[in-house]
C-alpha cells in the first residue's frame, strides 16, 4: 500500500495578472524531484468577480520546455497562442497546451464570464516534457466536459472524471507525452476508496475542498497536497467529508530540471538558447 511521505500547503495568494488570485501549491523550485514530471501548481480561487466590461487575465508571454493543463471548475477562460491554438473554456473543461520548442501565450476572462461575474476558480498545472521531446512542435488540445469520461467508482463511494490516463477499461481524452493519469475526483463522505496504480510513479492528491484521511491516520484537508511514496501500488482513501480533489500521478522522469521563469528545460545553456530565441521574435506572434 502506497504510504505518505508529506503534506504540502500553501497559504500565500498572489494575483498572476489581474485576473487570477493563486495559491502556488508546488513549483519546479521547491519539490520537483518528488513530483516529477510535474513541475507546478497554481490554483486560482475559490473567488468572485463582479461583471465587467475589462479585459481580465494575463498578457502576452512566453514558455518552452513543458505543458499546461488548465482545468476549469467554475468560470471561464479564453486562450489563444502563436501555434495557431486557442480557445475558450468553461466549468468541467480543461485547455492542454503544448509550448515544447516555444510559443507566446495569452489567457484572459471569457468574454461572457466577464459579463455576468460570479464564481471563479480553476487550477493550473505544467507538466514536464521529456528532454527528447522539448524541442518538438508546439500543439493544443481543447477538451469539452462532455469528452471526459466518468467512471463511478464501488459502492457509491463518488466518481472520477479521467482527463489523461486510464482507470480500469476508461481511457481520458487528454494525448500525453510520458504515462500519466490526470483525474478529477468527486468523492461522498464516510466511503473508502481502494485505487490501483503503477509502481514506482509519483502519486499526489491535492484537496480542493472537503476532507480525506490517508493510511486511515492522516488526515488531508482543503488547499493540501498530499504526496505519497512511490513504493506500493494501491492507494487507499478514507473519505471524512464529501470531497472534491485532483489527483496526480505518472511516470518520473529522472532528468535535471533548468528553470527559469517560463522556461523549463535540462541545461543553463539552454535557458539561454531559450530567452536569447524568445529575445529575436523565434516565438512567433500571435494572430490578429
Amino acid at each position: 500500500m502506497k504510504e505518505l511521505a508529506f503534506i504540502k500547503r500553501s497559504n500565500e495568494r498572489h494575483w498572476v495578472g489581474d485576473g487570477f488570485p493563486v495559491r502556488s501549491i508546488f513549483s519546479y523550485q521547491d519539490i520537483a524531484e518528488e513530483m516529477s514530471p510535474f513541475l507546478l501548481m497554481d490554483h486560482a480561487g475559490p473567488a468572485n468577480f463582479p461583471a465587467t466590461s475589462h479585459q481580465l487575465g494575463v498578457g502576452q508571454h512566453p514558455h518552452r520546455g513543458f505543458e499546461t493543463v488548465t482545468i476549469v471548475y467554475e468560470g471561464g477562460v479564453s486562450h489563444r497562442d502563436s501555434s495557431g491554438g486557442g480557445g475558450t473554456i468553461g466549468p468541467g473543461d480543461v485547455q492542454w497546451m503544448t509550448a515544447a520548442s516555444g510559443l507566446i501565450h495569452e489567457e484572459y476572462h471569457s468574454p461572457a464570464f466577464a459579463r455576468t461575474g460570479g464564481a471563479f476558480e480553476m487550477v493550473q498545472l505544467w507538466v514536464n516534457l521529456p528532454a527528447k521531446e522539448k524541442m518538438t512542435a508546439p500543439g493544443y488540445q481543447g477538451i469539452t466536459a462532455d469528452e471526459i469520461p466518468r467512471v463511478a467508482l464501488p459502492e457509491g463511494a463518488g466518481e472520477a472524471r479521467i482527463i489523461a490516463g486510464q482507470l480500469g477499461d476508461t481511457r481520458g481524452p487528454a494525448r500525453t507525452f510520458t504515462p500519466m493519469n490526470v483525474w478529477d475526483m468527486r468523492l461522498k463522505a464516510h466511503h473508502r476508496v481502494t485505487l490501483e496504480l503503477p509502481e514506482g510513479h509519483t502519486t499526489a492528491l491535492f484537496v480542493l475542498k472537503g476532507a480525506i484521511r490517508l493510511g486511515n491516520r492522516h488526515p488531508v484537508r482543503t488547499a493540501e497536497l498530499a504526496v505519497m511514496e512511490r513504493r506500493g501500488s494501491q492507494l487507499v482513501i478514507d473519505v471524512e467529508e464529501d470531497t472534491k480533489l485532483l489527483l496526480l500521478n505518472g511516470a518520473p522522469l529522472d532528468e535535471p530540471i533548468v528553470g527559469h521563469g517560463p522556461f523549463v528545460m535540462n541545461t543553463q545553456e539552454e535557458i539561454v538558447q531559450a530567452i536569447n530565441d524568445y529575445n529575436s521574435g523565434r516565438f512567433g506572434q500571435i494572430g490578429r
